[in-house]
């Protein structure tokens, strides 16, 4: 019985990260022995038992094969008689197929340390095909790493887009890998890096439309609408590690994707276009609630931040409310970071400052201070309270914006 370690640690120790969890693998061993030895049986699907002092988990080697289309269609073969090198031959990528035994000496029987160090990302085999969510799982890896993927590879992830193999990914596991892969510092890579392999127009079509398609160059010096939300998206990322702004930061013009050709470069009407397209996604990945909320209110209303010193205070104050901000402040500033990244999204704008943003903020918090225990001690009943409420928080904005209308004159 002996046992290495594999996978993200060995890697990650070789490209001189810290590492959070380290995997083993235990060669030579039945399940029986484990039990006998102490370990704690986990795995439903897989044998995996969890170490009696560490918690840490040890998977006994492996052999699988896929016996039906999708994620969880695999025959496993755990056996004392699997050998290192038919375990690491399953695992996805070569960086990941590196072993470490327990005098530190490493095991590459398919080169994962010089791929580390032309930063390139490599199937181990074939047997790449055989689980959909891994052309995710690499583009995520390109994106955390800032790797390309090997040419080779590229040819593989289209033969299975040709075969439809990608119809088959569980949408939660969709979402698990985009989510992941938002929380980079360079989340454009994930998108980019699909788009070369030609998975993205299969896995996210309305952000493939995306490129190609103009804008003004006046307002966009970047022009193609897919560089911009690119730009905007490491922008959000730069901003906050907020999930939920850094995806509504991608839809929040997906509609210019579907712009009626004959009014390009303008794009009007693609706040709408995009809510539907919005919703349209966060149902298929079946997004979770807040984020898929938050992700149409900024699709909705992120032209309004850019409008904001043409805006009467009227409209202003239906945003706030349409943000529920007095109620979930928390979202108001998620709008706020999404659209900054917006504005700073393109070239040249990259470390600006935003003025709207803060004057949006002041007049948020003055409509905000409105009273309305005051308005009801004047003896205001019923609708009549909504009303006088609206009608104080519309003049506390109009007074924050006169004042900074007149201070920018002065």
């Amino acid at each position: 019985m002996e046992t290495y370690l594999v996978g993200g640690s060995v890697r990650d120790h070789l490209l001189g990260l810290p590492i959070k969890d380290r995997d083993w693998v235990v060669v030579g061993a039945s399940p029986e022995e484990m039990i006998n030895h102490g370990y704690r049986s986990v795995g439903k699907d897989f044998p995996v038992f969890l170490h009696p002092d560490t918690n840490e988990e040890y998977a006994l080697a492996r052999t699988e094969r896929k016996t039906a289309p999708g994620y969880k269609g695999f025959a496993v073969h755990a056996a004392p008689d699997v050998t290192l090198e038919q375990d690491l031959v399953r695992r996805d990528l070569t960086i990941n197929a590196i072993a470490q035994d327990s005098n530190g000496k490493l095991i590459d029987p398919y080169n994962g340390q010089q791929d580390l160090k032309n930063k390139t990302l490599r199937h181990v085999s074939s047997a790449f095909t055989e689980d959909p969510v891994r052309v995710l799982r690499i583009a995520r890896f390109a994106a955390r790493f800032n790797f390309t993927i090997a040419d080779e590879t590229k040819t593989l992830i289209q033969q299975m887009i040709d075969a439809k193999e990608l119809e088959h990914l569980v949408p939660e596991r969709v979402w698990q890998e985009l989510a992941k892969a938002l929380q980079t510092k360079q989340p454009s890579v994930f998108f980019t890096s699909l788009r070369e392999a030609g998975a993205l127009k299969a896995l996210f079509p309305e952000v493939d439309r995306l490129f190609g398609v103009p804008q003004v160059p006046k307002w966009h010096p970047e022009v193609d609408t897919g560089i911009h939300v690119m730009m905007v998206i490491d922008q959000a990322a730069r901003l906050s590690n907020d999930i939920a702004v850094i995806f509504a930061a991608l839809c929040h013009d997906l509609g210019k994707g579907t712009t009626p050709r004959d009014i390009l470069p303008q794009h009007i009407g693609h706040e709408e276009r995009s809510i539907k397209l919005t919703e349209q996604l966060c149902q298929r990945i079946r997004a979770p609630k807040d984020i898929h909320t938050l992700a149409v209110k900024v699709a909705e209303y992120h032209t309004h931040m850019h409008l904001l010193m043409e805006l009467k205070p009227k409209t202003i104050l239906k945003v706030i409310t349409a943000l529920d901000a007095f109620r979930k402040p928390r979202q108001f500033e998620q709008y706020c970071l999404a659209s900054e990244a917006d504005f700073r999204g393109r070239p040249g704008y990259e470390n600006a400052e935003m003025p709207n943003v803060g004057i949006f903020k002041q007049c948020y918090e003055a409509s905000k201070a409105v009273d309305v225990k005051a308005i009801v001690s004047q003896g205001i009943e019923g609708k009549a309270i909504s009303e006088a409420l609206n009608k104080q928080r519309i003049h506390a904005i109009d007074q924050v914006m006169k004042k900074v209308k007149q201070d920018h004159k002065n």
